[in-house]
């Protein structure tokens, strides 16, 4: 399977040759997830949307993977409105796209949902949310196994606060209510990043840490104890765009 990843970010200077960039952390953690072999071979492709990269052809990779950014879905910069553009037409296309962060944010605004600073501001370090059992069943019932919560990292201020039309919920919390949902059979949004480490989120709220303010990188902090299940989520992801491929050929 070929995987393009639509980079809308950069690591910062300071970490990049710890932890590498957006691609390389989420080639690394779907490499591990299919370890076994039973996903057959992925081969990875990046383009670099901040510099206005994109495929030749957008029938060049079986399916699509946004990453996460710092920038926001609602900022008026030339290239978040082309990447905005190119949503629509993966969507258009029934393209195989699972949006991480940004990416999940961007589905939703570029398909009529809307995205903005929520009202709890950051969230940051390990968030468990709960899966919409009935809706898993109906909408993703080849996400296995069955679980009733799943942990990840976390690291933003904005949300999607209305999902777009055709969507339908998965899992959600209190305090992220639209955590992932799941666009027809060829889109899957995800708000945390299964693609980080605990040490990149620590050094992450290192740097924020005046910004989030110090009750939140306390408890950031604290919260980096507790397991996570990116592995899980992430076999999710090749089996979600491994099954949108099949119905989309």
């Amino acid at each position: 399977m070929k995987i393009g990843i639509l980079q809308a970010d950069t690591v910062l200077d300071q970490f990049s040759p710890i932890f590498g960039q957006y691609p390389s952390m989420i080639q690394q953690v779907m490499l591990t997830a299919a370890g076994d072999g039973q996903y057959g071979t992925i081969k990875f492709f990046t383009y670099d949307v901040e510099q206005q990269e994109y495929p030749t052809d957008i029938a060049e990779c079986d399916g699509y993977i946004i990453t996460g950014s710092k920038k926001s879905v609602y900022d008026d910069e030339p290239w978040i409105h082309q990447l905005r553009d190119f949503v629509v037409r993966l969507d258009s296309a029934k393209m195989p796209t699972v949006g991480i962060c940004f990416g999940h944010q961007m589905i939703a605004l570029a398909l009529g949902g809307k995205a903005c600073a929520a009202d709890v501001g950051w969230r940051v370090g390990v968030h468990e949310v709960s899966l919409l059992k009935a809706n898993m069943q109906a909408a993703a019932s080849y996400l296995e196994p069955a679980v009733a919560s799943f942990s990840l990292l976390y690291s933003h201020k904005d949300q999607v606060t209305e999902l777009p039309p055709g969507s339908t919920l998965l899992a959600g919390s209190s305090q992220c209510p639209n955590a992932m949902f799941q666009v027809g059979q060829h889109m899957l949004a995800v708000q945390g990043h299964p693609e980080f480490v605990k040490d990149y989120s620590r050094s992450l709220m290192t740097y924020r840490r005046d910004m989030i303010g110090e009750k939140l990188y306390a408890d950031g902090m604290q919260s980096l104890a507790e397991p996570t299940d990116e592995l899980l989520l992430v076999s999710w992801f090749i089996a979600f765009l491994q099954h949108a491929a099949a119905l989309r050929s």
